[in-house]
């Protein structure tokens, strides 16, 4: 019962947040006025988030676990641009599901320098865990060989590029069919073992 209100009131605060900072942005916005918003003390607000960015990057968390339990999953046999496509598919798929939300957190990420360089930190983790993945799937040495480091990177170099667009289109865009494409153009590269 504990886990589940500690739950809803961190959704309350992000919830609050995310349509704060959309409509505001992110400057503008106080830890004081989510907190408000959210209908809790700014003291409730710091036992669940060290600051207003780690209330917009919190989606961010489990995205990069979720991508690397699904480079795991994937058949040993499958060729690498498939099952690399299957992984950022994982949060891509997520974008599409909850494309409203979605879209307003991904523009407010890649409009914010602050918020934006969080991004490509997390970003950054995610390229070694994937590439520790790969590296484990095909038997070679991440510490020695550039392929994992390099073929985790154009994943997620794909996977960026895919949220640029998909964000400067105002979600007009599938990010499904975008995936596809980026992928297409790096798929020759990531299956050249």
């Amino acid at each position: 019962m504990a886990e589940r209100k500690r739950q809803l009131v961190s959704n309350e605060l992000t919830e609050a947040a995310l349509q704060l900072l959309a409509s505001k942005g992110f400057d503008a916005v106080t830890i004081d006025e989510i907190a408000t918003a959210a209908g809790v003390s700014k003291r409730t607000f710091f036992r669940y988030f060290a600051s207003k960015e780690d209330v917009v990057v919190q989606f961010l968390a489990g995205m990069g676990a979720d991508m690397r339990t699904e480079l795991a999953a994937r058949s040993p046999q499958e060729r690498p641009s498939a099952a690399l496509r299957h992984t950022v598919g994982v949060p891509i798929a997520t974008c599409a599901d909850h494309s409203d939300r979605a879209l307003r957190v991904v523009r407010l990420i890649l409009r914010t320098p602050a918020l934006h360089a969080r991004f490509l930190e997390r970003q950054a983790q995610w390229r070694d865990d994937l590439a520790a993945e790969l590296a484990h799937r095909l038997g070679l040495d991440p510490g020695t060989d550039l392929y994992p480091r390099l073929a985790a990177g154009m994943a997620l170099t794909a996977f960026d590029a895919v949220l640029h667009r998909w964000s400067g289109s105002d979600g007009a865009e599938d990010p499904d069919e975008l995936i596809d494409r980026a992928f297409a153009v790096i798929a020759p590269a990531l299956d050249a073992v």
